[in-house]
C-alpha cells in the first residue's frame, strides 16, 4: 500500500539544481568572457622590465583582438573591451598595488571604461570572416584606434602615459630611431599594427594578402626611416654628472640627506660638472634652514661643482609642499629652482579630494596634495672649465612624459637631468620600468638624459638612447660619475611634436565622418526602394 503526500522526493537524479547553483553557473557563464578579456588584456606586463619580454610585445595584443572579435554582439564587444581596459592597466600599473591596495580595481574600472570603444571598433571590423576591405580598414583603424586610447588615458589626470606600449622597446635601436621621428607613439603605432595583421592571418587561415603586404611593408618602412631619420650632431664634448644613490637602507630623509653627504664626498677626486642627487633628497626648505645650505654648500667647493639637490618641503609663505629642484653651489643657493609640474595622481595628490579623499584613509595615498610648478626651467651650471653647462631637471613621474623632455631641449637644455624616488614600490617592477623610460626621453630630444635615484635603478642614457656606463641597481649605495657626450641640432620630434596621435585622432573622425554618411545613405536608398515598390504594389 502506498501513500500519496503530493511532495516530490528529493535528491533523485532527475531534480532540478537547488536555485542558488543555477544562479551561481549562470554567474560564472556570464563572468567568464569579461575575466578572459581583462587576463588577455594583462599580457602586455610581460614586455616591460623586469620580465623584458620585448620581443612579445608584436604578439601580445593577439588573445585579447581574438576576445573581442569574437564577442556576441557590438554591445558585448564594448564591455570586453572595458575589462581588456582594466585588466592592460592592473597589469601594468601594478606596481601601485602597494599604495592603492585593493582601489586599484576601481581605479582600472573607471580608466578602463576608455577602451570600450576600441572593443567595439575591433569587433565591428574583425568580427566572423573579413572581407578584404575590412581587413584594409583594421590594418588602419584598430592602431590608430589604440594610439588615441593611449593619448587619451596619458592626460596627467588620467594616470599618465606609463606603460605605452612602444616604451617596451628601449632596448631596440630601430624602435630608438622611429622614436626620434614620431615619439614613443610611433612605436605604439607599429607594435599594435603589428598585432592586427597576425590576428588577420589568423582568422584567415594565413591567405589575407593585405596581411602579409602589411607586415612586410612594416618592417621595411620601419629599416628605411631608421636609416633615414635625422639626428642630432655630437659635438665633441661631454658633460660629467655625478650620480649619488643613499641605498635601500635609507628609510629616514635625515639619514638619507646624510648619506647623500657622504657619497658626495666621495666623488672630490672625480672632478664632475655636477652632482646629482634623487627625488625628495632633502627634507628641509633650504631658505629657512641655513646650516643644511651650508653643509651643502661647502661639498659644492669640496668637489668644484655644483649640486643639484631635491627638496619635499613645506614652503614659507606658501603653506603648501612642493617638490622642487633646488641647485646648490659653493656660495650656497644660486636662486635657480624648478617646482615639479606634473605630480603622481593618488601618490602625491588625491584627485577630487573632497569625493576621493576617503581613499587616504585605506591606503598609502598621499594624506596631503603637493603644490604644482608652473613652468619648466633651464639652469645654467658653471663647469670646473671655465664653461657652462645648460641642464633641465625632471622630477620623478615627469620622465614619462614625452613632451617635458622636448620642452626642455626647445629651451635650450644640453643634458636632461631626473631625479626619482622610487622606494616605495622597491619590491616591485616600478624602478626598472622608470629608468628604462630615460631612453625613449633620450632618443626622442637627441639629448643625453641622467637619471639618480634614491635606491635604484641610477642609469644614463646618450643623445641617441643608448645607455652610458654601468646603472645602479636597487641594491646600490653608491656614487658614480656618468660622463655623457653633448650634442646639437634637433630631432623630428623635437621640430613635429606630438604627430602621430594627431594624425591617428584625424583618421578615426575621417573614418567616423565617411561610415556616418555612407550610413545615412544606405538608409535613403533602402527608404527610396522601399517606396519604390510601395507605389509599384
Amino acid at each position: 500500500m502506498s501513500v500519496v503526500t503530493g511532495r516530490k522526493p528529493l535528491g533523485g537524479h532527475g531534480d532540478p539544481p537547488p536555485p542558488d547553483a543555477s544562479r551561481l553557473r549562470r554567474a560564472l557563464r556570464r563572468s567568464a568572457k569579461p575575466l578572459l578579456a581583462a587576463g588577455c588584456g594583462a599580457l602586455p606586463v610581460l614586455i616591460f622590465p623586469a620580465p623584458g619580454w620585448w620581443w612579445f610585445a608584436y604578439v601580445c595584443l593577439v588573445p585579447l583582438l581574438l576576445v573581442l572579435r569574437g564577442a556576441a554582439t557590438p554591445r558585448k564587444a564594448l564591455q570586453l573591451g572595458w575589462f581588456g581596459g582594466m585588466g592592460f592597466l592592473i597589469g601594468v600599473m601594478s606596481w601601485l598595488i602597494p599604495l592603492l591596495s585593493v582601489f586599484i580595481v576601481a581605479i582600472a574600472a573607471l580608466l578602463g571604461l576608455i577602451w570600450a570603444p576600441w572593443g567595439w571598433l575591433v569587433h565591428r571590423l574583425l568580427h566572423g570572416t573579413p572581407d578584404v576591405g575590412r581587413v584594409v580598414a583594421a590594418l588602419v583603424l584598430v592602431p590608430t584606434g589604440w594610439l588615441v586610447t593611449e593619448t587619451v588615458r596619458s592626460w596627467q589626470y588620467l594616470g599618465g602615459p606609463w606603460g605605452l606600449l612602444g616604451a617596451s622597446q628601449y632596448q631596440q635601436h630601430i624602435a630608438l630611431r622611429l622614436a626620434s621621428v614620431g615619439g614613443v607613439w610611433l612605436d605604439s603605432l607599429l607594435i599594435v599594427a603589428v598585432n592586427t595583421a597576425v590576428v588577420a592571418l589568423i582568422v584567415s587561415w594565413g591567405r589575407s594578402y593585405a596581411a602579409w603586404l602589411t607586415l612586410v611593408s612594416l618592417a621595411l618602412g620601419a629599416v628605411a626611416v631608421s636609416a633615414w631619420a635625422p639626428q642630432p650632431k655630437l659635438t665633441g664634448s661631454s658633460a660629467a654628472v655625478g650620480v649619488v644613490q643613499p641605498g635601500l637602507a635609507v628609510d629616514s630623509t635625515g639619514y638619507r640627506t646624510t648619506r647623500g653627504e657622504q657619497l658626495t664626498a666621495m666623488l672630490t677626486e672625480a672632478h664632475p660638472d655636477l652632482v646629482l642627487w634623487g627625488e625628495s633628497s632633502v627634507a628641509d626648505d633650504l631658505t629657512v634652514h641655513p646650516e643644511v645650505t651650508a653643509k651643502l654648500a661647502a661639498l659644492s667647493r669640496a668637489t668644484g661643482a655644483d649640486l643639484l639637490v631635491n627638496v619635499d618641503a613645506v614652503r614659507p609663505g606658501s603653506g603648501g609642499i612642493y617638490k622642487s629642484s633646488v641647485l646648490v653651489g659653493p656660495d650656497g643657493l644660486t636662486g635657480q629652482r624648478y617646482d615639479k609640474i606634473r605630480l603622481v595622481p593618488f601618490g602625491e595628490y588625491i584627485p577630487l579630494r573632497p569625493v576621493l579623499g576617503f581613499v587616504a584613509d585605506f591606503s598609502k595615498a598621499a594624506a596631503v596634495d603637493r603644490r604644482r610648478g608652473t613652468t619648466p626651467v633651464v639652469m645654467t651650471v658653471p663647469t670646473p672649465g671655465g664653461g657652462t653647462l645648460k641642464v633641465g631637471p625632471l622630477i620623478c613621474f615627469e620622465s614619462a612624459f614625452p613632451d617635458m623632455s622636448r620642452a626642455l631641449e626647445q629651451r635650450g637644455a644640453q643634458v636632461i637631468l631626473v631625479q626619482s624616488a622610487t622606494s616605495t614600490f622597491q619590491g616591485t617592477w616600478a624602478p626598472e620600468q622608470h629608468a628604462s623610460l630615460a631612453a625613449f626621453r633620450a632618443a626622442e630630444s637627441g639629448r643625453s638624459v641622467v637619471q639618480a635615484t634614491l635606491t635604484g635603478v641610477s642609469v644614463a642614457y646618450d643623445p641617441s638612447g643608448r645607455q652610458v656606463g654601468t646603472e645602479l641597481g636597487k641594491s646600490a649605495s653608491a656614487a658614480e660619475v656618468y660622463t655623457v657626450p653633448l650634442a646639437t641640432g634637433d630631432t623630428l620630434y623635437d621640430r613635429w611634436g606630438n604627430w602621430v596621435p594627431t594624425g591617428s585622432v584625424l583618421v578615426l573622425l575621417l573614418w567616423g565622418g565617411a561610415w556616418y554618411v555612407a550610413g545615412r545613405r544606405g538608409a535613403k536608398r533602402a527608404s527610396q526602394a522601399e517606396n519604390q515598390g510601395s507605389a509599384e504594389s
